[in-house]
Parts: structure tokens; C-alpha cells; sequence
């Protein structure tokens, strides 16, 4: 398997993840807050208390996935070629 190959499948694999995980904090966010996670954070009409614990909160569960599906690529690469890959860092 090539480099080019590696890194496009672990791409591929923390955007999968990424996604999965904002879903996941949308319906965390809806879990205890009981409301919808603020729309556009950004806008000056939505709470600034609630856009930072939105942008901490999405942020930290989106970059958690990310990493877990990064190095469960770069475990199964390594296990299958018998080496680690010479960019691991460089997949995302």
C-alpha cells in the first residue's frame, strides 16, 4: 500500500469521524441543555457563554474522534504491511 493510499483512506476516515462525532455532540448538546446547539455561533444574537461552551464542546469531541480514527487506521496499516507509515503524523 502507498503513502498516497494510507494517507487518502486516513483522511477519509477522520472526515467519517468528524461528522459522526457533531452528530454526536448535537444530541449531547440537546441531551443536557435541552435545546438545539446554537446555529451560527458566530452571530452576535447568540449568547457568548453559549457559543464558547458549544465551540469547547463540539470542538474537543470532533478532534477526539479524529485522533481515535487516526490511530486505528495507522494500527491496522502498520499490522498489515508489517511497518509503521512514513507520514503516520501527516494523515489528516
Amino acid at each position: 500500500m502507498s503513502d498516497k493510499v494510507f494517507k487518502l483512506v486516513g483522511a477519509g476516515a477522520a472526515i467519517g469521524a468528524a461528522a459522526l462525532a457533531k452528530q454526536i455532540s448535537e444530541k449531547g448538546w440537546k441531551a443536557v441543555m435541552a435545546s438545539d446547539p446554537p446555529a451560527n455561533p458566530e452571530d452576535p444574537d447568540t449568547e457568548l457563554w453559549e457559543a464558547i461552551a458549544w465551540a469547547v464542546a463540539s470542538g474537543a469531541v470532533i478532534a477526539l474522534a479524529r485522533m481515535l480514527a487516526t490511530r486505528q487506521w495507522t494500527k491496522y496499516y502498520t499490522k498489515s504491511t508489517g511497518h509503521a507509515p512514513d507520514n503516520a503524523n501527516d494523515v489528516s
